[in-house]
């Protein structure tokens, strides 16, 4: 697959604090990588180091071949960046704000992105009387607007309403299949989960693993949890091979184990041999929350 980005031993130091400590990782060509971690983990700064905005002490960085301090001019036309904060006058018109972004970027102002995001009937409204929600969805359209091959989104869903942060994930997928590249930096883990095929999880400025959201799910001691629902109950207290954890709840039986396939293939023979009828079986993997509480639980100690 075709390298996007190229980050190499990067390096940033604050006073006496390595705030990002010789962080290595590659993002390929239309993908969505998820940047996880703690307040203070050192994911905003990596991002603005991306950006051009921040000199690292050290390392190496690339976004399709072009060094974002040394080449900062090429660099532009090349990401889009939705920050935590827009950073925008207060008095500057929705619809001014997006003529002016386009102009520079010599497009044709794209108010219909303002529609996509629901930010139409806003189109006359001053930045500073906008709600943070709202801010966020007028930030990610300006961002957006240039159809960058590189996109830059640092929470983007914080302070959204459902529906807003479901017409932003439909357009980050579009964006993605379009062929645009997405670093998404997120306390979110179900939206990491859901977004993200692959993801890096930073602690004290330093990634303690990379993978896809699967694969992450599928390490560590975290159980797949089985529950089932039988008319006569026939599961419950049963003695299950890899079962850890048992018990009943609203009806069901509950097992935690560590082998999916033979506790399953368990449940089955017991309600076949005690002639029972299944009504309901469920199997929940450990989601990515519990990986990455454990990784992050891991490296405080």
């Amino acid at each position: 697959m075709e390298t996007v980005i190229s980050v190499q031993e990067l390096t940033k130091i604050y006073g006496d604090k390595r705030v990002v400590d010789k962080v290595s990782f590659t993002v390929n060509k239309a993908e969505i990588f998820g940047l996880l971690g703690p307040n203070g983990a050192g994911k905003t700064t990596i991002l603005e180091c991306l950006e051009g905005l921040r000199i690292p002490e050290s390392g190496s960085m690339s976004i399709m071949g072009v060094d974002p301090i040394r080449e900062p001019g090429r660099l532009r036309s090349l990401i889009g960046v939705q920050l935590q904060s827009g950073g925008l006058p207060a008095t500057i018109k929705v619809r001014e704000a997006m003529q002016f972004f386009s102009a520079y970027h010599k497009m044709t102002p794209r108010m219909d992105l303002l529609e996509r995001l629901n930010l139409s009937e806003k189109r006359e409204a001053e930045y500073h009387t906008l709600s943070t929600g709202q801010q966020r969805r007028l930030a990610l359209a300006l961002a957006a607007a240039h159809e960058p091959p590189v996109l830059f989104l640092d929470e983007p869903t914080a302070g959204l309403d459902v529906a807003s942060r479901t017409e932003l994930h439909r357009l980050m997928i579009e964006l993605k299949e379009a062929g645009t590249t997405i670093i998404l930096s997120t306390h979110g883990m179900a939206e990491a989960e859901e977004m993200a095929d692959r993801v890096a999880i930073l602690l004290r400025g330093r990634i303690v693993t990379v993978g896809t959201p699967r694969e992450l799910t599928a390490t560590g001691s975290g159980f797949t949890k089985i529950s089932v629902r039988t008319v006569n109950n026939s599961t419950k207290g049963v003695s299950l091979p890899s079962v850890v954890k048992q018990l009943t709840r609203e009806g069901y039986n509950i097992f935690y184990t560590h082998d999916i396939g033979p506790s399953v293939t368990a449940i089955i023979a017991c309600i076949e041999q005690n002639r029972d009828t299944l009504i309901d079986l469920r199997v929940e993997r450990p989601t990515l929350e519990e990986r990455f509480l454990e990784l992050t639980k891991e490296g405080a100690v």
